[in-house]
């Protein structure tokens, strides 16, 4: 392994630090916006902490996709659920962006990552299944726990992913859970 092999690789984890300033649409318990980062962990805890509860799964694959998945949004930062509807053109805007994040890496990690994220995007195996499901999911809990503006939508979050998250039953058993704090939210609201 060469110095330039370990300085490329450096050189990816100094790039991919943006998204802990790329925020979301999503705030904290205590009201401040989130970052990507931050969503990308509580994804990789969700998976951990129910990785017993989904037989057949390869764990490292699933935490290589979800890890992955949103890292194309350090480029040009989140488009919010709501202002996604109609717009085709973000998942290949976002793959540009993730692909121009890999160039210090070798060619072999780029095409693994590149594989990991087309994998995600086009949910073609059960890990991706599982990943698309638990994105979902944390940001419907994230959503039910942070401090949102008055006019926050609650209601749209009652359909936001549904078709992912019964995808997977898991998921979907956990999210008639989450949708109970869901509808009592857009009550309160």
């Amino acid at each position: 392994m060469s110095n330039q092999d370990l300085q490329g690789r450096l050189q990816f984890i100094q790039v991919a630090e943006r998204l802990k300033d790329t925020l979301r649409s999503s705030h904290t318990s205590e009201g401040r916006q989130e970052s990507v980062a931050e969503h990308t962990w509580r994804l990789l805890l969700m998976a951990i902490t129910f990785s017993d509860l989904l037989p057949n799964i390869d764990l490292l694959r699933l935490l290589k996709i979800c890890i992955l998945h949103d890292l194309g949004e350090a480029v040009d930062g989140d488009i919010p659920a709501p202002a996604q509807a109609g717009n085709n053109s973000k998942s290949e805007k976002e793959r540009r962006d993730f692909e121009s994040l890999l160039n210090s890496l070798p060619a072999h990690v780029q095409t693994e990552f590149l594989s990991l994220w087309d994998d995600y995007e086009y949910v073609q195996s059960q890990e991706a299944h599982v990943a698309k499901a638990l994105d979902k999911l944390e940001t419907l809990v994230q959503h039910n726990q942070g401090k949102n503006p008055p006019a926050f939508d609650y209601n749209f979050n009652l359909d936001y992913g549904k078709r992912h998250t019964d995808s997977v039953p898991l998921a979907a058993k956990i999210r008639s859970l989450v949708d109970v704090d869901t509808a009592q939210r857009a009550i309160e609201g």
